[in-house]
């Protein structure tokens, strides 16, 4: 910036200087203003009554000191109401509209909690794939029992999926509980509390493990070691984490009519997991609130499911990134220090509450729709192709050959997964039960039909 052009170094004309040029960005645009004078704020008002973005200012300071600016009428202003985020530039919520200053606060949430994501050039060619409404005709453009097969594949997966991201191979009850509790996403219930309760004891077996309330102590994410070094991630303290839960849950069950659906399960799934409102299962949850959200939402058809854990499971990495753009930041704001065994203690820096309020979940969203478009592109679309084959296939050969069902729909996946051939191990496990030309053939059928579908 040419020194000509650069604010003085007071916090005021800082925080000018940033809402012009920068956007809302609220955890630093509410901290240096909770260090702006009362009289110096009323200064800059006085001197611009009708400027825009000295009157977002003036309603940000009244939020950050939690009083109004006294000594002057606000309602003098002639100017048009000024939105606080521009929607071609964010993706916003309700509107929400403050006489005083004449701002339409519109973000997701409300001054206590709004997760903040912005309309990046990544995002915005996301938000135009209409994952959603590809996904609808999608179910329209198969037959129903064919599409009952795929979905019972995406349950199933999904199960797999959201245990195999936390490195678990689920047993049967674990994965028992987690496919009934992904039956449950459709159902019309609001998040509370008592549900979010009910939900995580459904993702847990442990009994020690299951909540009955929102945690009332801190927890940590530790990686690698033990100590100080090895905390990878401090969730808020349990009062503001409780605080923000409330928030959220509103969020979550009034989503704004105009506010993409994907783009609103993103950012309700990805707040969760960082608030972390339980001492376990919250990622697992974290993944199901974006089933719930969708099926809140209307716009897919009854039972539908995207196995998008098993997108994000293949692309592990970019997960990982996506999660660290907002917790890396947000572990440098709390010093941790260990006094051995599990004796932990935390220190907030100042404002620290101000990043979890005000969470930026933009690179959230987009890897969430990448995960989408990958869910319904690769793996559902992938599913129906390969339901399509194995019909041909059993069709085809049992036309010519009597052989055991359960050995010819082993022996037909077997040969899908290995590029249409049957290894020499498998030839030898099923030689007493079927005959070397028949599993000639099977081979053929195979490799005919994947061919006919590249």
């Amino acid at each position: 910036m040419p020194a000509r052009m650069a604010p003085s170094p007071n916090f005021l004309q800082q925080a000018l200087f940033a809402i012009k040029h920068e956007g809302v960005r609220l955890p630093c645009l509410i901290a240096a203003l909770r260090q702006v004078s009362e009289g110096d704020m009323r200064a800059a008002f006085v001197a611009a009554p009708n400027g825009t973005f000295v009157r977002k200012l003036c309603f940000l300071w009244e939020a950050a000191h939690q009083r109004q600016v006294s000594g002057l009428d606000a309602t003098g202003i002639s100017a048009t109401y000024v939105k606080m985020f521009d929607p071609k530039s964010y993706i916003t919520g309700n509107s929400r509209r403050n006489a005083r200053w004449r701002v339409d606060f519109n973000g997701l949430g409300d001054l206590a909690f709004c997760p903040v994501v912005r309309k990046t050039p990544a995002l915005q060619d996301r938000l135009d794939r209409n994952v959603l409404a590809d996904a609808a005709e999608f179910a329209k453009s198969i037959d129903q029992n064919m599409l009952e097969r795929a979905l019972t594949w995406a349950y199933l997966s999904e199960t797999e999926g959201s245990f195999a991201i936390e490195g678990e191979r689920p047993t049967h009850d674990k994965a028992a509980l987690f496919a009934a509790l992904l039956e449950r996403a459709h159902d019309p219930r609001p998040l509370t509390e008592a549900y979010l309760v009910e939900l995580q004891n459904a993702t847990v077996t442990n009994p020690l493990d299951k909540a009955v309330q929102f945690r009332t102590e801190q927890n940590r994410l530790q990686r690698g070691a033990l100590g100080a070094a090895g905390v990878s991630y401090v969730p808020p303290e349990p009062e503001l984490s409780a605080d923000l839960m409330q928030h959220l849950m509103a969020l979550a069950n009034q989503r704004p009519s105009h506010t993409d659906a994907l783009a609103h399960a993103a950012a309700v799934s990805f707040a969760f997991v960082f608030i972390h409102p339980f001492m376990d299962g919250n990622g697992r949850l974290s993944r199901f609130l974006i089933q719930h959200c969708l099926g809140q939402s209307g716009q897919l058809p009854a039972g539908f499911l995207l196995p998008l854990s098993v997108a994000m499971n293949k692309h592990e990495d970019q997960y990982l990134q996506a999660l660290i753009a907002f917790s890396k930041p947000a572990r440098a704001l709390c010093d941790v220090t260990w006094a051995g065994d599990d004796n932990y203690s935390y220190s907030w820096k100042p404002d620290a509450d101000l990043w979890f309020r005000y969470m930026d979940l933009t690179e959230a969203v987009v890897f969430t729709l990448d995960m989408a478009k990958s869910a319904l592109d690769i793996h559902l679309r992938q599913e129906v192709s390969f339901l399509t084959l194995f019909d041909e296939a059993c069709k085809y050969i049992n036309a010519r050959h009597d052989l055991r069902g359960s050995d010819l729909a082993t022996l037909i996946v077997t040969a899908f997964q290995n590029e249409g051939k049957l290894s020499n191990n498998r030839r030898k496990r099923f030689a007493d039960r079927v005959q070397a030309h028949v599993l000639d053939d099977i081979e053929k059928t195979v490799t005919r039909l994947m061919q006919a579908a590249d």
